[in-house]
């Protein structure tokens, strides 16, 4: 597959709840990094396939995203709008570690783009 799935992120309401859920029935272990006042962001990384995170965004939706990676968060966004992709979130930087956009699909289905700081 040319541009695969990389990562995977749940927004949950309740953080603990779903890290005992995940734990428990996969067997995830979290690592809990502070993102600022009041929010964390726990990563976990399956034996095998894309890693993720788990996040409380107040007012977004409890749902998984999946990000797809890309070699030109950019030029890959304007491509999906171009298609008929209707932009959530325009192409923002992490901090040392890539950019990503936030995307629906031509049917309402959200995804996410990726592209990660070292090439892929």
């Amino acid at each position: 597959m040319s541009n695969p799935f990389v990562h995977l992120e749940l927004n949950t309401p309740d953080l603990a709840k779903s890290k005992e859920f995940y734990s428990g029935l996969f067997g995830w272990s979290f690592e809990d990094m502070p993102m600022g006042p009041g929010m964390t962001y726990s990563t976990f990384k399956p034996a095998s396939g894309p890693g993720g995170g788990m996040m409380t965004v107040e007012g977004a939706p409890t749902m998984w995203l999946a990000y797809v990676g890309v070699k030109d968060i950019h030029a890959d966004t304007e491509k999906a709008v171009s298609l008929g992709a209707k932009i959530i979130r325009s192409p923002q930087e992490i901090p040392n570690v890539g950019w990503f956009s936030i995307l629906t699909d031509p049917t309402g289905a959200a995804i996410a783009l990726f592209q990660p700081k070292q090439p892929m």
